[in-house]
């Protein structure tokens, strides 16, 4: 009986097709959720810079209609429609753009309004990579909801092949002892769960704060000197020095300071799980190689 059921089924959805009655678009979001769509999106709401960026990535930037504060990248996405930002979203300004598609990001945006959102019935994908390949997974799956797979899996792979010659370059390289200093004050960093953390890794660096239990832990100077990086980094605007590592010049018996290893880099490609990391990581591995060098 179950098998005639099926087989019922299987005939109606063929006698369908030739009328356009399209199968839903189904993904799976990185709080492990399914999203359902009856049709490929056509107006999306990225609610983060970095849901901005991977929207483009993934070839729909043209279907994007909302985006919020700093969604700077790619230079089309400054011309959108602001409502508001990561971190307050406005309501009615989304509303009234009748997004068909909300990404949100899982951590970032505040709750109580992704759940009134969500009991208006908006569709909504949660993202948030953790991984290399967790980047190109939601450019692959931003892809399907979109209809724009033949860009998306492209860029995807891209991404992926990139970080492959990496780290073929640097798994043999010289480990050496790393600071990544997120903010100046207070004085924070990352672990090796974090994004960042694993570019170090595959650069061949060493995170000095790598076994700490947050993502994004608080520390003291004292702690920073005791591990004595060969390295410090941080990001910057456009990678250029300022005055945010100015504060460990005067420690002239930490080896980062004597071989004058103090490094900036882009903050937005380092600091976004985006496509834009490629060219992060190349700079961190450059930047590296300099106190390789001066080792």
């Amino acid at each position: 009986m179950i098998k005639w059921k099926a087989v019922a089924l299987l005939l109606g959805l063929m006698l369908l097709a030739p009328f356009g009655v399209a199968a839903p678009v189904c993904v799976t979001d990185d709080q492990g959720e399914e999203l359902c769509l009856d049709h490929q999106a056509k107006r999306i709401a990225t609610l983060s810079p970095g849901a901005t960026e991977l929207a483009f990535a993934a070839g729909a930037g043209d279907k994007v209609v909302a985006v919020v504060n700093y969604s700077d990248y790619p230079e089309a996405a400054l011309k959108l429609p602001l409502v508001g930002n990561h971190t307050r979203i406005d309501l009615e300004a989304l509303l009234a753009l009748k997004p068909d598609l909300v990404i949100t990001w899982r951590t970032g945006n505040p709750p109580a309004q992704m759940e009134m959102l969500r009991a208006l019935g908006l569709p909504m994908f949660a993202i948030e990579p953790r991984t290399f390949e967790g980047v190109s997974k939601v450019i692959e799956q931003l892809s399907i909801l979109a209809g724009t797979e033949k860009e998306g899996f492209a860029e995807a792979e891209r991404f992926r092949k990139g970080i492959a010659v990496i780290a073929k370059q640097y798994r043999d390289a010289e480990p050496i002892p790393v600071f990544y200093q997120v903010w100046q004050t207070p004085l924070m960093t990352i672990n090796d769960n974090h994004l960042i953390g694993k570019v170090i890794r595959l650069c061949g660096g060493v995170n000095v704060f790598g076994d700490m239990p947050r993502l994004v832990p608080r520390i003291s100077a004292e702690v920073v000197l005791e591990t004595d990086p060969h390295a410090i980094i941080t990001g910057s605007v456009e990678g250029a020095e300022d005055n945010q590592l100015d504060r460990w010049k005067s420690y002239t018996g930490m080896t980062a300071v004597a071989k004058n290893n103090l490094f900036f880099v882009p903050a937005s490609p380092i600091s976004r799980p985006t496509p834009r990391l490629l060219e992060a990581s190349r700079d961190i591995c450059q930047r590296l190689d300099v106190a390789r060098e001066r080792e």
